[in-house]
């Protein structure tokens, strides 16, 4: 759940006026309670009655090294409990509850300063830098959607991540209202994001046009399929970012042996490693690639 940031503020100065010494002046009033918490969203949230139909092809933020916010990382105290954002980019991995917040907010000023828009693919966190770049997974979806962290929340019902709609959408919790993600940061230094290669071209029988690139990597995961189970690495909505991730753990899961592919399932682009005979040892390989490169990773039938 996200607060605005005029509630925030007001709530950070509300109680530190608490250590001074009492006035003739009347009490302030108290700060109103939140609104008890529903599975989905806030009364009078939501998608808003004219949502896109292209949430899955809105392009991911691309990371990139941004000055960090002035004021936005200050240590700040909401509901008795204090904060402290990083000052700097930093790993970070954490698992929990994400949740999402909608047209009552959309417009309104971020805690950076920028207009929300919850048809892009931002989000709110309670201490990460702002701004900065992170990869939000589904649990029980293993779809995967960067985000652009630009504002505070969620500070409460031990939620960890308050994302878009957009971005909620993306990995598959929008309806339900919440669920389990895993959230990484993204440093942009130690992240190479370049264009990816065009996909090969398909053979066309004469007269035929030529097959689109999201057809001709089909038939590659088609071809490739075997029977087992994979582990997921990530999931993305368009081949172009599941190029960039393969890329980059490439180098990383070379020394552990094993090799990472795309496959098309679904209408997602799925990066995994695999297939193997049983869940079991599926399980044994995702766990070593979790304990050695900290990733999120999901076992699945093949």
């Amino acid at each position: 759940m996200r607060l605005p940031r005029c509630l925030v503020f007001a709530a950070a100065v509300a109680l530190a006026g608490c250590g001074t010494a009492p006035t003739s002046k009347a009490p302030p009033a108290p700060m109103p309670a939140p609104a008890p918490s529903k599975p989905g969203y806030y009364k009078d949230d939501g998608p808003g009655d004219k949502v896109p139909a292209d949430l899955d092809t809105i392009p991911e933020p691309v990371p990139r090294a941004e000055p960090l916010h002035r004021f936005a990382n200050r240590p700040y105290t909401v509901f008795g409990r204090e904060y402290v954002p990083a000052t700097s980019l930093r790993p970070y991995r954490e698992r929990g509850i994400a949740s999402w917040y909608g047209k009552k907010f959309h417009g309104e000023k971020t805690s950076t300063g920028e207009v929300y828009d919850m048809y892009a693919l931002t989000a709110a966190h309670p201490t990460l830098p702002l701004p900065s770049y992170a990869r939000v997974t589904g649990v029980a979806t293993g779809r995967s959607v960067i985000v652009r962290v630009n504002d505070r929340g969620p500070f409460l019902h031990d939620r960890v991540i308050d994302l878009s709609y957009a971005a909620a959408h993306r990995i598959g919790i929008a309806q339900k209202g919440s669920g389990e993600v895993e959230v990484e940061a993204i440093l942009p230094g130690t992240t190479p994001l370049r264009a990816a290669p065009s996909l090969p071209p398909v053979a066309a029988a004469a007269g035929t046009a030529p097959a689109s690139p999201r057809a001709a990597v089909e038939p590659m995961a088609v071809a490739g399929a075997a029977p087992g189970f994979a582990v997921q690495l990530g999931a993305f909505g368009n081949y172009a970012n599941a190029q960039n991730f393969l890329e980059h753990v490439q180098n990383q899961l070379a020394s552990a042996q094993v090799e990472p592919k795309i496959r098309q399932v679904s209408g997602l682009f799925r990066v995994y490693v695999g297939p193997y005979a049983s869940r079991d040892e599926a399980r044994r390989i995702a766990q070593r690639l979790e304990a050695a490169f900290g990733f999120a990773t999901t076992v699945a039938e093949h």
